[in-house]
């Protein structure tokens, strides 16, 4: 970046921020990463003060409708009742015991294995697609866009038979692999790509609302400081997107985690081999409930953890440096 002795001075919601030009990049990038979340947060505190100091009193919430509070609790035990009961089934006696089983752990381990792998595909191929959506104008953007939303809205069981028509043995692309002796039905492979297609659409959509929410400016201002195109990607836009980015990342592996309807048409239900823990839910439910239970309690659990990571990463005070 060039050198001048000047603080140069930017413009962030309303106020303004000076960074010095003679620091490294990155750290030029991170102060105004911090300076526009400090400025984000003080908004948000300023109007909430504001709403207290109306009258001399805080501010009184309008009652809810008739109605409101009784029909929110009937939907809310709707949906606590059935865990609950899960919960309550599976003793820990049960699942300490269970754990031991070989089924058990080879199906922990496959779901652990897979979902990482898919997850890193997901973001490294995921990230450029995200980028060129959320920052770029051109012609059939909305129809990739919805391209990418697609899946979400699939019927698992469509995704899974349009994996196979694809990629399998006699599919679209898998009839070109077969005499290179290359087979992605009803393999570990294939439980890696329905993970992917299945869960790729939740982190691309997280990343293009961050990449979306950047001031163009900000990298303006670095191309002008000498900053090369992937300089600035690395050392202002990733970092100023690195909340959506992660959320996105925590959400995409849940959803491959308790991916199921696509795995089992395109991969198969063999233990050891593809069974991930969600097909061996299918399978202990009709041979032993016990492993059923313990394998849901470990979903759950993993479920409710990352949600909760994303809570915390979504509501970070970065004014305190603590959470929200």
């Amino acid at each position: 970046m060039s050198s001048d002795h000047n603080e140069k001075p930017v413009l962030l919601q309303g106020r303004m921020c000076t960074a010095s030009p003679d620091i490294r990049l990155a750290d030029y990038a991170l102060e105004r990463v911090q300076c526009n979340e400090a400025m984000t947060f003080e908004a948000s505190q300023s109007q909430a003060a504001a709403a207290e100091r109306a009258d001399g009193e805080p501010r009184r919430l309008n009652p809810l409708p008739p109605g409101f509070a009784l029909l929110s609790l009937l939907l809310l035990l709707f949906l606590a009742l059935p865990l609950a009961a899960l919960l309550l089934r599976a003793s820990p006696n049960s699942v300490a015991t269970n754990l031991a089983q070989p089924q058990v752990r080879q199906a922990i381990a496959l779901s652990a294995r897979t979902t990482a792998v898919s997850t890193i595909l997901i973001v490294v191929l995921g990230t450029p697609l995200a980028y060129v959506v959320a920052r770029r104008r051109f012609p059939g953007r909305r129809a990739l866009d919805t391209l990418v939303e697609l899946p979400m809205v699939l019927p698992p069981s469509v995704a899974g038979l349009a994996l196979l028509m694809a990629f399998g043995r006699r599919g679209l692309v898998g009839q070109w692999l077969a005499p290179l002796g290359l087979s992605l039905a009803f393999t570990e492979a294939a439980v890696v790509l329905a993970q992917m297609f299945i869960a790729a659409p939740l982190f691309v959509k997280a990343a293009m609302g961050g990449f979306a929410a950047i001031d163009d400016e900000l990298e303006q201002a670095a191309a002008m400081d000498g900053a090369s195109r992937w300089q600035t990607f690395r050392h202002i836009t990733l970092p100023l997107a690195q909340t959506a980015l992660l959320s996105g990342t925590v959400l995409a592996w849940a959803r491959a985690l308790g991916e199921f309807g696509a795995t089992i048409i395109f991969a198969g239900n063999f233990p050891g081999r593809t069974q991930t823990m969600p097909l061996a839910i299918y399978l202990g439910f009709e041979i032993d409930l016990g492993v059923a239970l313990t394998l849901a309690v470990i979903l759950i659990a993993s479920s409710f953890l990352v949600l909760i990571l994303v809570k915390l990463v979504l509501h970070r005070d970065p004014a305190l440096g603590r959470w929200a």
